[in-house]
């Protein structure tokens, strides 16, 4: 029989460009395929905007499963993102970033199977433990909806089930906040088994259930995002007796193991300068001018300091004194002044669909934080006379502790600007650049002394 398409007439430089009239050639089959593969919703359908939700998991929870050598399975309703990059098992993927085993000291092995994640340790199940694997909320599907809550799965591969629970809060002492965000690790004793969680937005956690003991209970500013406590990472720690549930509340400062460095000096007029450190001290150590050694440069000469203090309190009783002066000061009643307008806030940015609003609990977090000092950074000294002009001078603190109360003499020097000798003038936008130091113009114009300068230094202890 002859075929139909023997009687097609073949054009032969349409064949030559890889085509025939009536046939469709590999490529164009490619191109049609993946034109078709594209997921998109059907012409006129409402968009996708709930986010997956889980709806099985295995083991059970609080099942004891000895030998076990599956993976624990978290399921959805629909097909979930892989994220930008796939689980190589170095924690930096974003699926390997939304669990948490425990007690493994590993990264866990995350797979990723459409509507489904499959979790085991690298180092395989060991035998009579208690595990503790949780998914932290963050799953999204393909089209970024957001799932806004996670969950956690307690199985045991032979060992008791567990029912203790260990609860406690996290404070960023530095940071002067809740510590959002911290890794907890609750280690076993004497096993040394480490169990982790993440504290929620106002510095709270929950470990539950987890086996009964007693338990060393650390928390740590987790910078890495790496969920483990590294040497760098400012964290504190508490014991927890067995059978006790409430865990002390841990406030996380730098753990320096070198005495406080001086960064740098500034000088900030003829009358202070202010002192940087390299990290915050201790701010129950009280630093006065009798801890603070100051030369001329090159001779030596001592020079005497006035004050020297933390730069909160500094500011604070200057503050006091500006508006003490502010009181008795003239106004000139022509000049009419205007309130400064409140600044607005930003306005806020949408939230990823399926996320909700964080709610931090601030009357909590200003209660927990005035029971403890402000820890701080900066000093500022005053000289008993002004500083001169073109002068260098050199800085010894002596006895300066760190938070981890590690102390040392801190030293280090600066150099006072010189005079300008062509000021600008008031027409050029910098009307106080050309007045000495020892002078101040009211709003009238008129020439008197700088009380700001008048203040007398402090007594000395």
């Amino acid at each position: 029989m002859k075929s139909k398409l023997a009687d097609v007439p073949v054009d032969r430089a349409s064949t030559a460009r890889g085509w025939v009239p009536g046939l469709l050639t590999l490529p164009v089959l490619a191109i049609t395929f993946l034109a078709c593969a594209r997921i998109a919703p059907p012409p006129g359908a409402q968009p996708d905007s709930k986010p997956p939700s889980l709806i099985a998991t295995r083991p059970e929870s609080l099942e004891i499963t000895p030998n076990f050598h599956g993976n624990v399975v978290f399921e959805f309703d629909e097909v979930i993102s892989e994220g930008t990059a796939p689980s190589q098992g170095l924690g930096t993927s974003d699926l390997e970033k939304q669990i948490l085993l425990s007690p493994s000291p590993n990264v866990p092995v995350v797979e990723w199977k459409r509507n489904r994640l499959e979790v085991h340790p690298k180092e395989g199940w060991k035998p009579n433990r208690v595990y503790r694997v949780e998914l932290l909320p963050g799953i999204v599907d393909l089209v970024r909806n957001r799932l806004d809550s996670g969950k956690v799965i307690t199985f045991t591969t032979g060992a008791p089930v567990p029912t203790d629970t260990l609860r406690g809060r996290a404070i960023d002492w530095v940071g002067q906040r809740l510590a959002a965000g911290a890794v907890i690790e609750a280690n076993l004793q004497p096993d040394s088994l480490v169990y982790r969680a993440v504290a929620d937005s106002n510095g709270l956690y929950l470990l539950t259930p987890v086996p009964k003991g007693s338990y060393r209970t650390y928390a740590a500013l987790d910078a890495n995002h790496n969920f483990r406590r590294d040497p760098r990472e400012a964290w504190d720690s508490s014991s927890v007796l067995e059978d006790s549930a409430r865990v002390p509340d841990l406030w996380i400062f730098p753990r320096d193991t070198v005495g406080p460095r001086i960064q740098g000096i500034t000088a900030n007029d003829t009358l202070s300068a202010t002192i940087t450190f390299s990290g915050p001290l201790d701010p129950y150590q009280r630093l006065d001018s009798t801890s603070a050694r100051l030369v001329l440069l090159p001779d030596s000469t001592s020079v005497p300091v006035a004050s020297l203090r933390s730069k909160i309190l500094d500011d604070s009783l200057e503050q006091v004194a500006r508006a003490a002066r502010d009181t008795t000061r003239k106004t000139d009643t022509a000049v009419v002044s205007t309130p400064a307008k409140r600044p607005q806030p930003p306005p806020a940015r949408p939230l990823p669909r399926g996320q909700r609003a964080v709610v931090i609990d601030t009357a909590t977090a200003r209660r927990l934080l005035a029971t403890r000092p402000v820890p701080f950074d900066k000093l500022v000294l005053r000289p008993v006379e002004p500083f001169k002009r073109g002068s260098k001078y050199a800085l010894i603190i002596r006895g300066a502790r760190n938070m981890n109360r590690v102390a040392a003499d801190a030293r280090n020097g600066f150099e006072m600007p010189k005079a300008v000798e062509h000021p600008p003038t008031a027409a050029s936008g910098d009307s106080t650049a050309a007045r000495p130091d020892s002078v101040t113009r009211d709003s009238a114009g008129t020439v008197r002394p700088d009380s700001a300068h008048a203040v007398p230094p402090p007594s000395r202890p």
